[in-house]
This record gives C-alpha cells, structure tokens and sequence, in this order.
C-alpha cells in the first residue's frame, strides 16, 4: 500500500481509526469485488480519501457498512467496512493511476521493467487495468479517460521540460486528474454545491502528491539517473517547501467552502495529517513513539511518554533507576519461530498488520504501520472529534 497520506494509528481516536480502516478495507475489498483478487495490490491509502469525502457528504447511513470477514491484515478478525460509491469510484481512480504508475516505470525501465518480457507483461496488466476502471467509472457517471488524458500528457511534458521550467507547469495532469476526482463525490453524495471547492482541494492535493513523491525520490533518482521535476527543473527544496506550505494553506482554505454531514475525519487526513506527510518528507518530524535510533515500525515498551532524552531521570541517565523488569516470555525455537515467520509473512501481518515476534513472542508493528510524527503536545482542534490523542483536550487551530 502506498500513499502520502498515512495518519498514525496513535493519533486518531478509537472511533476515528475504526472508521479510517472501514475505508481502507472498504476499497480493498471494492477492488476484489468488481476486478479480481489481484486488483486489490493497488489498495492505497491516498485512494480511500475519495470514499472519505462522499461519506462525509452524505452521511454514514446502515447501507453504507456491512460486516467482512477474516482478514489477514486484520489478524483474522471480522470489521465493518465502507462500501458502495464512494469506494467503487475509490476503487476505479485507483487502478487507472496504478496502470499511470507502471507504465511510467516501463517508460523509465526500472529495475526487472527494463527486460523486455516482464516489461510486456506489465503493458498488459495496466492495460487491463486501464479498461476495468474504465468500467466501473462509466458505471458511477464518472469518465477515466480525463485520468487517462492527463496522465498521457505528463509524459509529454516531461519530455520537454528542462532548466527553468515552471515546477507547477510538471504538476499540473496530476492537479488535474485528482481535481476530477474530488469533484466527483459530489455528484455522488448529491451535493452540486461542492464540486468548485473540492475541485480545489483535490487540484491542489495533487499537487501535493507529486512535489512529495519527487522529494522523496530525489536521492534514490540521482543515484540511478531517473527522471525527477526537482532535478530537472533546477528547483531547490527551498522552493518546493514553499508550493507545499502554499498548497496545505489552499486544501484547509476550499475545505472550508464544503458542505460536510461529518467531516471530522476528512478534516483529520487533509488538514492535520497532509501537514505532517508535508513534514515528514521534508525531514522536518519525528516520531514521538520511537526512541532514536529505533528500529521502524517496532513500538517501545514505555510508550511514547516519560521524561525526555537528556533528562536526569530518563532511561539510561547517570543516576538514573534502572527499567522494571518485563516479565520473562516462553521463547520459541528455531523451527517453530521460522514456520510462523513464513505464516506471518504469507499473510502480510509482518508488512500491514501487528502481530508477535514469531521467536521473543513480543508485539510488534508492521512496517506499513510505521508512525509519521504522533503529536507530543496538543495540536488537535474540535473538529478532529475526541480532541488530542494524548489528553483528550481539544486546543483549537486556525481551520
């Protein structure tokens, strides 16, 4: 799974995190309905933003949950989850900007893509792919073929942009294609006087979305020659920081001009979780529930609270008490541990879920879970529901 917008199970409230997953397993299972168990690898965080804002719209309703089963991901427990158009149109968006996705890294001959073989077979894969959204689009009222246009002339662009090109004139399909979609769920929640407002926000969503993607890959790309608009363009970070800042203040701006039923948690994932996805990137956050130099994703015993690196008291401080001592656990052996490593790993709880350390038997999080930078002081509004995940208080903010 993939996406920029990837909020912290610590930071959302119990009632908002049971609703974030509805959606995340809502498209996954949207994806397996109507195109097939392989259509769900292209599950991805971002893509459940689009069943988000039409939920928040037109309200949750009983139609708009049902029970699934067993799931992996889930450590085999049953959730309610999200479905009918909002996460079918989550779905179609979805697998027509995936197919964008791998036809870019066959035109960039990445990795295994630049044989010819696999390359082909990739082709046909975003092919179809291109053609089951395009299905499902048509049948919501929805035409994936401005997708599809937009991402063709980003290849087009690309080709031609160089030293002192315009950064913004590289971002503009993708503002496109996501200002389609996020106009889109008005139309499906009835909502007409929305679509000029979420156009907006979704306009400059996407525009988030790749500046961030091309900041992230700006050193993976220099060292393997790929194309990337920061290098090409000439842009320093410094700029990019700013069109983002600019962008974050545009998305809460337009989301104010949306008539929402409940929009505590698409205010949560657009105007406080973007903002850290915006940091993150930047290298500008950390991760209050990690000690430094921590490993990712694996959760420290104490919790994210305690007195601080440095402090006379903290863990490890000259004079210092020592830690308690956990409680001794039933180790497994060697074979054992390794026949539920593979049963882990077979059901991607070692990737998206938590589970045990298949030998210490000690919880863990999976590398998906990993957080971006939960709050350390209160920087929640009223808006986001329960107030702020550490104590409950709700200390306002400027959206």
């Amino acid at each position: 799974m993939f996406g920029i917008v990837r909020p912290c199970a610590h930071r959302l409230s119990e009632g908002l995190r049971t609703e974030w997953m509805a959606h995340l397993c809502g498209l996954c299972l949207a994806l397996r309905a109507d195109h097939g168990q392989f259509a769900r690898i292209v599950t991805n965080y971002d893509g459940l933003i689009v069943s988000v804002l039409t939920e928040a719209q037109r309200g949750l309703t009983p139609a708009g949950r049902r029970t699934a089963g067993p799931c992996p991901l889930r450590a085999m427990r049953t959730a309610p989850v999200a479905r009918g158009e909002g996460a079918r149109l989550a779905a179609a968006v979805s697998l027509v900007l995936a197919s964008a996705k791998v036809r870019d890294h066959v035109a960039d001959r990445d990795g295994v893509l630049a044989r010819r073989p696999v390359a082909a077979a990739a082709r046909r894969v975003a092919a179809g792919w291109d053609r089951a959204g395009a299905r499902t689009g048509a049948a919501l009222g929805f035409d994936t073929a401005l997708l599809v246009d937009a991402v063709d002339r980003q290849t087009g662009i690309e080709t031609l942009a160089g030293p002192g090109t315009p950064l913004l004139t590289v971002t503009e399909p993708t503002e496109t294609a996501t200002a389609a979609a996020f106009a889109h769920t008005a139309h499906l929640a009835g909502k007409p006087q929305n679509t000029a407002p979420l156009a907006e926000a979704g306009r400059l969503f996407g525009r988030l979305a790749h500046l961030l993607d091309a900041v992230e890959d700006r050193e993976a790309d220099a060292a393997s020659g790929a194309w990337n608009p920061l290098t090409v363009t000439g842009t320093p970070l410094t700029e990019a920081r700013r069109l983002c800042d600019d962008a974050l203040h545009g998305v809460r701006l337009a989301l104010r001009e949306v008539e929402f039923v409940d929009g505590r948690l698409i205010h949560v994932l657009l105007a406080h979780e973007l903002r850290r996805s915006v940091d993150r990137a930047f290298g500008s956050s950390s991760c209050s529930h990690r000690q430094p130099g921590e490993g990712r994703g694996l959760l420290t015993p104490d919790g994210a609270f305690g007195p601080p690196p440095g402090h006379p008291y903290a863990p490890g401080s000259p004079g210092s008490p020592p830690p308690p001592p956990q409680p001794p656990r039933d180790r497994r052996g060697l074979i054992g541990g390794c026949l539920v490593w593979a049963g882990l790993a077979c059901t991607c709880q070692m990737c998206c879920g938590t589970f045990e350390d298949p030998w210490s038997r000690e919880r863990r999080e999976g590398l998906c879970n990993s957080c971006g930078d939960c709050c350390e002081v209160c920087n929640c509004c009223g808006q986001c529901g329960e107030g702020c995940c550490c104590c409950g208080e709700s200390c306002g903010c400027d959206c």
